[in-house]
């Protein structure tokens, strides 16, 4: 996993191989509100179960045509209010609803859309669509205004530099978000306007082979605080032998420095699993020079067989003097159980494709729009 800040990384790279995927990954949170929402924009949606049974498919010869990425576009929109989740809407499609370019930032599908003004260092969202299983139409126009951007560059060195490409771009660590979010209920046409200014944050993720075939899993989270800003990413590989990579920034508010950690240590502990979430750590903690950072994820906002979200607790300490509790976001993710089509069938419940019918997602649907049974 290959980490970098160049911005002009972030346009569509376009890969074609089999197997391959990119995102876009947008999130906000307004403490004051209590609403916090994430945006990702997909070409090859690695999580899609249509995509990965294609591909094994084609890996074992008994499908001749290899998986398009583009056909498996998608576009995904989660809001959340008070940890409670309102809308989580992922769509996805065959190439003809993405559209992108390999010289200017930005994405399409459908009527959702990103662009980027490299002189306001700014990122305009438009985003537009119909959520029928929930009986919902989203409108939203959302700016995210750069306030911080770093250098760095690491290069994965595991098998001295021979493997897979698989990078992330950390574009902006933190923004100013301003806008409005519109829920428009259908049959009835009862009007929710959210007025949004939020603290957010930007990254963007690609890789040229299945993620289940070199990831085993990852944590990211990330805080933000009057004094500190922080952000964490650890790495696991499926191979043992290959050293896992981790990653701590940390903005200190009051000095406007900003320091990056990659020789972190970490440990896991307080394990759980449950029937639809993946076996993950709820306490973890990083160690570099002379900090420590203790996390403990604590309410789920949005959970599925092969990923969580949390609303996490951040405890930092540094020269041993503790400081207040940030509270923050974070995201644990095993890519390996997408291999499992007991779990495939599951997945199929939260995504909307075209030319699937699924009796299973519409019932998801009934359910969740009736009950946040995520944290009982």
């Amino acid at each position: 996993m290959n980490i970098t800040t160049t911005p002009d990384q972030e346009v569509w790279h376009d890969i074609q191989e089999p197997g391959a995927y990119e995102w876009w990954y947008f999130d906000a949170e307004d403490k004051a509100s209590g609403f916090s929402f994430v945006l990702i924009w997909f070409s090859g949606f690695p999580f899609s179960p249509y995509y990965t049974a294609h591909y094994d498919k084609w890996k074992k010869n008994t499908l001749n045509n290899a998986p398009l990425p583009s056909n498996y576009s998608a576009f995904s929109f989660q809001l959340y209010e008070n940890g409670r989740e309102i809308i989580n809407f992922i769509r996805e499609g065959p190439q003809e609803l993405f559209e992108s370019s390999s010289s200017n930032i930005g994405v399409r599908f459908e009527k959702n859309r990103f662009s980027y003004n490299a002189l306001r260092d700014e990122y305009s969202l438009d985003i537009d669509f119909a959520f029928p299983a929930r009986h919902n139409e989203v409108k939203a126009t959302l700016v995210f205004k750069s306030i911080r951007r770093i250098i760095y560059e690491k290069k994965d060195i595991n098998n001295n530099g021979k493997v897979p490409l698989h990078q992330w771009l950390l574009a902006v660590p933190k923004a100013d978000v301003e806008g409005l979010i519109e829920i428009t209920d259908q049959p009835g046409g009862a009007v929710r306007r959210i007025p949004v200014r939020a603290a957010g944050y930007h990254d963007h993720n690609l890789g040229a082979t299945p993620m289940q075939g070199y990831i085993s899993r990852w944590y990211w989270g990330r805080a933000f605080s009057d004094h500190f800003d922080m952000i964490y990413y650890i790495v696991f590989f499926k191979k043992s032998e290959y050293r896992p990579l981790a990653l701590l920034l940390l903005q200190d508010n009051e000095t406007e420095t900003v320091t990056m950690h990659d020789q972190v240590l970490f440990h896991e502990s307080n394990f759980r699993q449950g029937l639809l979430s993946p076996y993950h750590s709820r306490d973890l903690v990083l160690h570099c020079e002379n900090m420590k950072l203790k996390i403990y994820h604590d309410k789920v906002l949005d959970s599925g067989p092969f990923y969580l979200r949390f609303t996490s607790e951040i405890f930092l300490q540094i020269e041993g003097r503790d400081f207040e509790k940030i509270m923050g976001i974070s995201e644990f993710l095993n890519p390996g159980r997408l291999q499992s089509r007991f779990m495939r069938f599951f997945t199929c419940c939260r995504i909307w494709r075209d030319e699937e019918q699924s009796i299973m997602y519409k019932g998801y649907n009934r359910f969740k729009h009736s009950l946040d049974w995520n944290n009982r």
